[in-house]
C-alpha cells in the first residue's frame, strides 16, 4: 500500500522456497504444501574457521511451536497476500511463474485431499490458526473456513488454465459452492435461528431432518439468550455433530464479510451486531478476539488451566488492536466506514501512550495484557493499514471478493444421477437472501 512492493515480492518468494524444506516431528513429515508459521534469521559459518558467515532463514513448521501444532492458516494467508500483491502492482507474471503455480497447487492439495469428513469445511486440530493455543476450537473453526474460502477464491483467479489445472479448478468450484452453502446455512445464528434451535427435536434419522447435526437445545448458553440482539446476527465459531460453539470470533466473522462467504444480508447483520454490542466487543480497545471468555470449570477443562489464556486475557476474550484492519476492511466493503473510524478513534487514544501492546486484558480491555509485548509489529501495522484504507478505500478491493452468484447455482449433486436428495434446494431461498 506504501508502494514498497519489492519487500512483499521478496517475502512471497522466500517463504515459497521454505515450503519445500524438510519438516519432521518424531520421524513423521506433514504434507509438502505446508507453509511455515514463522522464520528466524540464522548466521551460518561459510568455513571451518568461523571467520565468514552467511544469513539463512530458519523456518518453523510447527516442530518448534508450543504444542507442536502445524499452522493451517499460513498457506491460506500466503495465497491471499499473493493475489493482493499482483492486483496492486499489476505484476501478474509473478503468479504465472512455474514455482509459484506449483506452490499454490501444493497448498490446495493439502486442503482438498479426500478424507472421512462428510462436510466441505476443513477439519483441523486446536491451535492451528491465530488462536495457537488450546481454546476448544478443534474441528471446523470459523476462522479457518473463512480463510479457506478466501484462498480458494484467490486461487481460482490466479491458476493458469491448462490441461494440468482443469481438474483442480473443477474441484475448487465444487468446494466453493458447497462451502458457501454450508457456512451460510448452518453457521449463521440470529434471534430467529436460536429460537428454532431452542425448539429442535433430536435423534432424527432421515434425509430431510430439520436438526441435521443432532444439536441438543440445552447447548444454548445462558449468556446468549439475553445477549443476541433483535436485529443482526453472526456466524458461530464451530459446528460438529452434536456441538455448536456459540462464541463470537471476530476474525472469522470479519473475513467472512471480506471474502463474501456470507450473504450481503448476513454481512450487514454482523456489523449491526458489533455496533449493538459495542461495549462488549470494542469497549476501551478494539477488538475482542472472541466473546465471551471461558471461566471457572469451563476454562480449566477446555484450556487445561492455561495460565496465559485466563478469563478475559490473550486468546480467551482478550482485545487485539491488530484486528482493526480486518474490521476496517469489512466496514469499507459494506459501506460503513464510520464504524471503523469510531473504533480507530478509541484505539488512537491509548496505543501510543501504551507503547503499542500486542493485546489488552479484562472484560472491557482496560489493562495492557499481563504478558503483552510492547511495540508489537502487527499492532502498529494493523493501525496504520486501517488509517490508509480509510484514506484510500479503493485499496480494499485487493483483499476483498465480490459475491459470486454462479457459486449458488453450482452443486456437485447435480452431476450424479444416483443422488436424488439435496438439502441445498430446499434451503436455497434462504441462502440467497
Amino acid at each position: 500500500m506504501r508502494g514498497e512492493t519489492e519487500i512483499v515480492r521478496n517475502f512471497l518468494l522466500h517463504t515459497l522456497q521454505l515450503q519445500s524444506w524438510e519438516k519432521t516431528v518424531d520421524c513423521y513429515s506433514p504434507g509438502q504444501g505446508l507453509m511455515p508459521a514463522s522464520f528466524k534469521i540464522r548466521a551460518v559459518p561459510l568455513d571451518d574457521n568461523n571467520e565468514a558467515f552467511e544469513e539463512v532463514l530458519d523456518p518453523d513448521f510447527g516442530e518448534s511451536a508450543i504444542g507442536r501444532v502445524a499452522p493451517v492458516d499460513s498457506g491460506l494467508w500466503w495465497i491471499i497476500l499473493l493475489r493482493a500483491y499482483c492486483k496492486i502492482t499489476g505484476d501478474y507474471a509473478l503468479q504465472e511463474r512455474v514455482d509459484v503455480q506449483t506452490g499454490i497447487k501444493l497448498i490446495l492439495s493439502l486442503c482438498l485431499s479426500d478424507g472421512f469428513d462428510m462436510f466441505p469445511t476443513l477439519l483441523v486440530t486446536d491451535g492451528s490458526c491465530m488462536i495457537d493455543r488450546r481454546m476448544g476450537i478443534h474441528g471446523h473453526p470459523l476462522e479457518i473456513q473463512a480463510l479457506f474460502y478466501s484462498a480458494l477464491r484467490c486461487s481460482r483467479e490466479m491458476l493458469v488454465l491448462n490441461d494440468g489445472s482443469k481438474n483442480l479448478l473443477r474441484a475448487i468450484n465444487n468446494r466453493l459452492s458447497a462451502l458457501s452453502f454450508h457456512i451460510r446455512e448452518y453457521y449463521w445464528v440470529d434471534m430467529k435461528k436460536i429460537n428454532e434451535i431452542y425448539r429442535y427435536k433430536t435423534e432424527e434419522y432421515s434425509h430431510d431432518a430439520t436438526n441435521k447435526f443432532n444439536i441438543y437445545p440445552e447447548q444454548i448458553p445462558s449468556w446468549l439468550v439475553d445477549w443476541i440482539p433483535e436485529k443482526g446476527g453472526y456466524l458461530i465459531g464451530n459446528l460438529q455433530p452434536a456441538h455448536m460453539d456459540f462464541r463470537f470470533f471476530s476474525l472469522g466473522n470479519l473475513w467472512a464479510i471480506a471474502s463474501s462467504l456470507t450473504t450481503p444480508k448476513q454481512a450487514e447483520g454482523i456489523l449491526s451486531l458489533i455496533e449493538e454490542k459495542w461495549d462488549d466487543l470494542v469497549a476501551n480497545m478494539p477488538l475482542k478476539i472472541c466473546y465471551p471468555a471461558m471461566e471457572d470449570d469451563e476454562w480449566r477443562i477446555i484450556t487445561g488451566s492455561d495460565p496465559k489464556n485466563t478469563p478475559w486475557s490473550y486468546h480467551n476474550g482478550g482485545s487485539w488492536p491488530t484486528l482493526l484492519w480486518q474490521f476496517t476492511l469489512a466496514c469499507i466493503k459494506m459501506g460503513r466506514p464510520e464504524l471503523a473510524r469510531r473504533a480507530i478513534a478509541v484505539a488512537e487514544e491509548r496505543l501510543t501512550a501504551d507503547k503499542w501492546p500486542e493485546y489488552y486484558d479484562t472484560r472491557s480491555g482496560r489493562f495492557i495484557g499481563k504478558q503483552s509485548r510492547s511495540y508489537q509489529t502487527w499492532t502498529i501495522a494493523g493501525f496504520l493499514t486501517s488509517k490508509m484504507l480509510l484514506e484510500n478505500p479503493e485499496l480494499a478491493s485487493i483483499l476483498t471478493c465480490d459475491e459470486d452468484l454462479e457459486l449458488l447455482e453450482g452443486c456437485a449433486c447435480c452431476l450424479s444421477k444416483k443422488r436424488t436428495r439435496c438439502s441445498r434446494r430446499a434451503a436455497k431461498s434462504h441462502v440467497v437472501e
